[in-house]
């Protein structure tokens, strides 16, 4: 079964396919994505990688949380589960 990681603390050129080749090493990446502003596409600093098995993934987690990619050390966790955002409990347009 796959698993999904956080990668945070990415610099600003990182591409997916550097993060791919980056976690490629600890096993075979299913995806890899930097996750890009929608209007400037300027680089959030984040971004996922899907890995195809778990043990993988734990590997990944512990050989590169912390290492030097691109001149940034690196966060790499397990990704929480994506919230729905029309859920929030903010609606502002709620009427009082």
């Amino acid at each position: 079964m796959s698993m999904k990681l956080y990668v945070g603390g990415l610099a600003y050129s990182v591409t997916d396919k550097e993060l791919e080749d980056f976690f490629s090493e600890q096993g075979k990446v299913v995806s890899s994505t930097v996750i890009k502003d929608r209007d400037s596409g300027q680089s959030k600093g984040f971004g996922f990688v899907e890995m195809a098995e778990d043990a993988d993934a734990q590997n990944a987690i512990k050989n590169l949380n912390g290492k030097d990619l691109s001149g940034r050390s690196v966060t790499v966790n397990q990704a929480r589960p994506q919230e729905d955002r029309r859920s929030s409990g903010n609606d502002f347009r709620k009427s009082y």
